[in-house]
């Protein structure tokens, strides 16, 4: 029976998507700059068998709304925010399965030092990290890098596919398999012949390097993406293993899985060779009525106001423009396409307006939240695995920890008495866990083509 896969959603800063719960008098998000905080979470979700921790990241400050930070700052808006790279050590120290998929902006990194960054951490998890790519959506991370502003959309998927190639070339083929020999006889550490110098000249980045690091157990790391604009799926679908997508609907969700596949299978791999996973909320409690109570305290504490801040700078749209009821106008913006879609042009019920928009964010965010009882929980999980076709969900934080202990102590037990969720951890580094495969690329994926031949 297929198995449902989790990961747990999180951010190293106090307000992450559920915006305003760090007031919550249970909630201890105010200790991320703690590294208690970070190693109790990693042991928590490996006693629920997660199959990992996916931590997002953005560079630049929400300031969209009304044109200035002092909104987010005021409402902890993904701000202050630390390095999430910086976390993965500590909390891999402290488990042994539990997999970590961290976000890295590549428009501002340089392949050189991000392939090393990966592959150190590859080295000292034994094998159990994730590089999320993203190309990034704030001008304010442009304007702090020294820029005038973003990349254009389309052109920041461009130099993706390049950034992709230099990182490609030093994990795969800058080491040959037997290069490492660590011959203490002979002296000889690694077999000179079998290191290879990486040259690329292309419209975006130039290189001569050899790779800094021996070959990890993974060589590149599993790889996760977000995009869901028609230029972030043909992204996916050359170089995603793991796709993290956000759907109002099983049927909406379906439609954008199945064009992911699609694209997969275009990119001449197997669609099933990229897991996707869905953004959800849950609250649940041990009976319907205590989960609805939950729900509603959760009410009390959370901020619209600060989810509408987030929502501005995710679209580009700075909605302090507008009053309460007047119409949402779709507007051309340079940020996340996908978001933009979502409030502009797939709205039902009419025009969308500031005060709609409030209304679907009670939690702090627009992603509705499941809530029930362990049994109408799983069922929901369920019907969305079997509706829209997807292989698990990011859980996101509400009130922390107790909206993943909560989860770890009510609904993996259901679930795994349903027989759709694991009881034990598969052996072997994380892409080995979540593909029961070898730990290296699958041979129809595009990065596998720059291994040394």
């Amino acid at each position: 029976m297929r198995k449902i896969l989790l990961n747990a959603f999180n951010m190293n800063s106090v307000g992450h998507i559920a915006h305003g719960l760090w007031r919550h008098p249970r909630d201890n998000s105010t200790d991320y700059n703690s590294l208690e905080y970070w190693t109790s979470l990693a042991q928590l979700l490996e006693k629920g068998k997660f199959d990992g921790l996916f931590m997002a990241d953005v560079v630049g400050v929400n300031d969209v709304y009304g044109a200035s930070p002092k909104d987010a700052c005021k409402e902890a808006v993904q701000i202050p925010i630390g390095d999430p790279v910086l976390l993965i050590s500590a909390m891999a120290a402290v488990t042994r399965n539990l997999g970590f998929g961290v976000t890295a902006n590549l428009s501002y990194e340089y392949p050189y030092l991000l392939a090393r960054r990966f592959s150190t951490l590859d080295h000292l998890t034994k094998g159990r990290v994730g590089w999320n790519i993203v190309t990034g959506y704030l001008d304010s991370a442009a304007h702090a890098m020294g820029r005038d502003g973003q990349t254009e959309h389309a052109q920041r998927y461009e130099l993706a596919e390049e950034f992709m190639q230099c990182v490609y070339k030093l994990w795969e083929g800058s080491w040959e398999d037997g290069a490492v020999l660590r011959d203490r006889q002979s002296g000889v550490f690694a077999d000179p012949s079998k290191i290879h110098t990486i040259n690329h000249a292309g419209q975006f980045l130039k290189m001569n390097a050899v790779h800094l690091c021996e070959p990890s157990p993974q060589r590149t790391p599993v790889l996760y993406q977000a995009g869901s604009s028609s230029s972030g799926q043909s992204f996916a679908g050359r170089h995603a293993e793991c796709v993290f997508l956000v759907g109002r609907s099983p049927s909406e969700t379906g439609k954008m899985v199945a064009q992911l596949r699609q694209r997969t299978a275009d990119a001449g791999r197997d669609p099933r060779g990229v897991l996707v996973f869905l953004g959800i909320v849950v609250v649940v409690g041990k009976t319907s009525a205590e989960a609805r109570e939950k729900y509603d305290e959760y009410k009390r504490f959370a901020s619209p106001y600060a989810g509408l801040v987030h929502l501005c700078s995710s679209t580009g749209i700075d909605y302090s423009q507008y009053g309460l009821d007047d119409p949402i106008v779709a507007e051309n913006t340079n940020a996340m396409v996908s978001a933009v879609e979502a409030i502009t042009k797939r709205n039902p019920g009419g025009a969308l307006t500031v005060r709609k928009l409030l209304g679907q964010l009670e939690l702090g965010t627009r992603i509705a939240a499941i809530v029930g009882d362990p049994i109408e929980v799983a069922d929901a999980l369920q019907m969305w695995v079997k509706e829209a076709d997807i292989d698990g969900f990011n859980l996101i934080r509400t009130v922390t920890p107790e909206s993943f202990t909560d989860f770890v102590e009510l609904v993996i037990p259901e679930l795994q008495s349903r027989g759709v969720y694991k009881l034990e951890y598969a052996p072997g580094t994380l892409r080995e866990k979540l593909f029961q495969m070898n730990a290296g690329l699958p041979s129809d994926h595009f990065g596998s083509r720059f291994r040394h031949a």
